[in-house]
């Protein structure tokens, strides 16, 4: 059994330079040892609210040296994440060191599709972690900006052999190639993060990149940094390993926050940095689920967003559910991704499930889905047939008309289109 990790050390520092931590650790007693499990655990809203450009809380010194990246993804107002240049240094390296595992060839091609700009991190952040690694390569920085069109053109031109994007980009980018009956034989390697890659999405993948083997990057956020690695010879991307030096990840109940350590069990992910000193870390919600594989090895399996649930009527939908109706009844189905649309119709909520892609055949596959989820979901049939909420309505499209974040090149997975009167 590996033993916790003692965090006196971290907690003393923060709670002597941080008015943030010095008021939430008020509680806590000062003799040690300090395990994780003493401490409380973040609330998002009041850190952030302390964690601000002006009169900043948390915060344990004066940022004078490294950089500042905004968070992307669903939240509304993007909140900014600092690190120190040795902090970002040491990060990329890590990052980095993983690439010869994931399968990176000396004098590979890289086309670096990830998103530039507006302080988001993504594209900085693997220039700077190419930049590190120990295999010689050559770098495409054509960036997230360009039409699929024009990415899958430089793909072809410059020779790519390995593609750094989201799956949603990459899933673009092949739906663009196949559509002109293209495709990229010469990439061996897609290394995807930024978001979950999904088996109903591999189709479509490897009609347009043939050759290529789909791994993930890592497990990583803007605020929370550098979190786990890809698995060596692990055919599931969603299951990685804790880096265990500078971080210690927990998995605790959704509901008690008590710590789960029994394999298979989900809960929700809480990342502690062991190394970050300017903006601590600890007990911070990542915002995903997940379940441990080996606890004492620190492997876990990713299981989708902790808040991704659309409220229709008075049933919550869980996007994770919606997703796996999707895989098991798709097939190999080319699709690229898939969103969730919250409207209303007739003074009644409404939940279109819009999926990209090429389909054949679709009206079967929506009625199939649409039946299948029924099943999963009784609550959400029996407040149909009360009148309360529309059906779900199933709808194809394609790829490009899957909405994403235009700065940072993610899938939106829920939009909310209704009208407040």
């Amino acid at each position: 059994m590996m033993l916790e990790p003692d965090l006196t050390e971290l907690v003393d520092f923060a709670r002597r330079n941080s008015p943030y931590y010095r008021a939430l650790y008020a509680g806590v007693a000062t003799d040690g040892p300090i395990r994780a499990e003493d401490l409380p655990i973040i609330d998002h809203a009041s850190f952030w609210k302390a964690n601000t450009v002006k009169d900043n809380r948390v915060l344990t010194a004066r940022h004078d040296d490294g950089v500042v990246f905004k968070t992307g993804g669903t939240v509304n107002s993007p909140k900014l994440t600092v690190y120190t240049r040795a902090e970002l240094h040491d990060m990329a390296r890590l990052q980095g060191d993983g690439y010869a595992a994931a399968g990176l060839r000396t004098g590979d091609r890289v086309a670096n599709l990830f998103y530039a700009g507006e302080l988001y991190a993504s594209f900085l952040f693997n220039v700077l972690c190419l930049q590190e690694t120990c295999v010689p390569v050559v770098h495409l920085p054509i960036a997230g900006s360009p039409s699929p069109e024009v990415m899958a053109d430089l793909i072809i031109e410059q020779e790519a052999t390995v593609l750094l994007a989201t799956p949603t980009t990459a899933s673009q980018v092949a739906s663009r190639l196949t559509a002109r009956g293209d495709s990229a034989p010469a990439v061996h390697l897609f290394l995807f993060g930024g978001e979950a890659f999904y088996d109903d999405q591999r189709r479509l993948i490897a009609d347009a990149f043939p050759n290529a083997v789909v791994r993930s990057l890592g497990y990583a956020s803007v605020d929370a940094g550098v979190l786990a690695a890809p698995v060596q010879d692990e055919p599931d991307a969603r299951v990685h390993r804790v880096h265990r030096l500078q971080k210690l990840m927990e998995i605790v109940d959704d509901e008690t926050g008590d710590p789960i350590r029994e394999p298979g069990r989900p809960g929700r992910l809480l990342a502690t940095d062991l190394v970050r000193r300017l903006m601590p870390l600890i007990r911070y919600p990542v915002g995903d689920r997940a379940a441990w594989i080996d606890y004492d090895d620190r492997r876990f399996r990713l299981l989708g967003r902790a808040d991704d649930g659309a409220r229709v009527g008075p049933v919550t939908v869980y996007l994770e559910d919606l997703r796996l109706v999707i895989e098991e009844l798709a097939g190999d189905q080319p699709i690229a991704g898939f969103q969730a649309v919250q409207r209303r119709r007739d003074s009644k909520d409404e939940l279109v499930l819009r999926i990209g892609g090429q389909i054949n055949d679709p009206q079967p596959l929506a009625e199939a889905i649409s039946a299948r989820f029924d099943e999963l979901r009784p609550m959400f049939g029996e407040h149909v047939r009360a009148g309360l909420i529309n059906p779900l309505l199933v709808e194809f499209v394609p790829a490009d008309m899957i909405k994403v974040n235009p700065r940072s090149g993610k899938i939106v997975r829920l939009l909310d289109e209704r009208v407040a009167s």
